[in-house]
């Protein structure tokens, strides 16, 4: 019997040995203990996205969506950017400048107040307005490639009174620029370097003058 429990308790031993992070460090794949099942993904990614076997729009515009807002609304038969809306499009052209290979589109909507025809036209005007600020904020004008309206078609809440969140312009990824239809062929980290670089370039061009070296 003591035999038996002597046996069973250093397989026990053996077992816990071979199990702790320890013997694992000298048996395993170097950064096994790191690695929480994702390595490989990155290579992976720019292999499907190069072959076409990955939507890459579509993965752009999930990320431009959940990075940013999106949407900026309107006051009532009004195509005015408020101060919400102008935050919102100044971090719109931040996360747009990264991307300098990327197109742009924006949709204009309405509420259901008015006539459809007046209506499409109110949407093209907000849109427009966003389109101009954008551009005022360094985006290219060529990178917002269309400027679309639904004016009333598409409610986000379905009535037919005045309904703020209908009255609202819609900033999404739409395609690559022509000369650069896949920007994964071994230049995508390059454009995010780019851009890296260029952000840190000062915001100011204070310089330190005087004896007491006070700044100017």
């Amino acid at each position: 019997m003591k035999h038996l429990l002597a046996t069973a308790g250093l397989l026990a031993l053996t077992a816990c040995t071979t199990d702790g992070n320890v013997y694992r460090s000298y048996f395993s794949e170097a950064g096994a203990l790191v690695d929480s099942g994702d390595f490989g993904n990155a290579n992976m990614n720019n292999q499907l996205v190069m072959t076409g076997e990955k939507a890459y729009v579509y993965d752009l515009a999930n990320r431009f969506s959940n990075e940013v807002l999106s949407t900026v609304n309107f006051a009532f038969n009004s195509a005015q950017l408020d101060a919400g809306a102008r935050d919102t499009l100044r971090e719109q052209a931040n996360w747009i400048r990264q991307f300098p290979e990327v197109r742009f589109r924006v949709y204009g909507h309405t509420d259901a107040v008015g006539s459809a025809a007046y209506n499409k036209q109110l949407g093209l005007r907000r849109a427009n307005s966003v389109v101009s600020y954008l551009v005022a904020q360094g985006v290219s004008r060529s990178r917002l490639e269309a400027v679309a309206s639904f004016g009333e078609t598409q409610p986000l809440i379905v009535t037919q009174g005045r309904e703020r969140r209908n009255r609202r312009t819609v900033t999404e990824v739409s395609g690559f620029v022509g000369s650069h239809p896949i920007v994964m062929q071994g230049k995508y980290a390059r454009v995010v370097y780019r851009e890296y670089i260029n952000s840190a370039q000062p915001k100011t061009t204070l310089s330190m003058g005087g004896s007491e070296g006070i700044v100017e």
